[in-house]
């Protein structure tokens, strides 16, 4: 039980602050510049730094999901119990939410405040499922080939990437984008888009899943 309560607390502060570190560079970004542009390239560089340097601190306490998906497959592949995963994707959530409410307070903007950013279309929605399928697909077939250490850089790299190749800018995850619905700025997204962005979401990790076995075969 001290051992799952140590993950969950590792899920939970990974996950609030990857999505402070989201939500603040944004709002930083517009403040330095009215240029959409550049205010997504420090939103972006911001947010690959981070993520790096979270998997690599909390990847040995958790594992670093830090992101309900990845915990899905991990229960799937039977490489999580299903109350571990449970529990995972709850702190990831309440982490979310937490994170986005500090960055609001760290900028002096309302505590809570709801995006009004809609960000649901067919493009948005593939780039979605493209980007969690290929984050999936990074990271298992890295474990696989027991290249686990570059994991880190691998899945910066992917998301980083992602930021600016997919129309959605890459969410690829169910508990940040909840997260950022706390968050009326750049970085943020209206309740009514979150539903379609989790559903695409869950379909790019099946895809990836099938990549991962796919590959492996080879």
């Amino acid at each position: 039980m001290a051992k799952l309560v140590s993950k969950a607390v590792a899920e939970f502060v990974g996950t609030a602050l990857l999505v402070c570190v989201v939500v603040g560079s944004g709002i930083m970004g517009t403040n330095l510049t009215h240029d959409v542009g550049v205010a997504l390239i420090i939103n972006a560089f911001s947010t690959v730094f981070a993520l790096a340097l979270l998997i690599l601190v909390l990847g040995p306490i958790s594992g670093a999901h830090l992101n309900p998906v990845v915990s899905l497959v991990n229960l799937i592949s039977r490489a999580q119990k299903p109350m571990e995963s449970l529990v995972f994707v709850v702190a990831q959530i309440v982490g979310a939410i937490t994170g986005a409410i500090a960055a609001n307070v760290m900028f002096d903007l309302p505590v809570v405040q709801f995006s009004s950013h809609e960000r649901v279309s067919a493009g948005m929605l593939l780039g979605e499922v493209i980007a969690t399928a290929g984050l999936i697909a990074v990271i298992g077939i890295l474990n696989r080939r027991e290249l686990g250490p570059l994991i880190p850089v691998a899945v910066a790299a992917w998301i980083g990437s992602a930021y600016f190749f997919t129309s959605s800018t890459s969410f690829a995850n169910p508990a940040v984008t909840i997260g950022r619905v706390f968050s009326d700025t750049l970085a943020g997204i209206a309740p009514t888009s979150v539903l379609p962005y989790v559903g695409a979401q869950f379909v790019g990790a099946l895809i990836g899943l099938a990549v991962i076995k796919g590959v492996s075969r080879a």
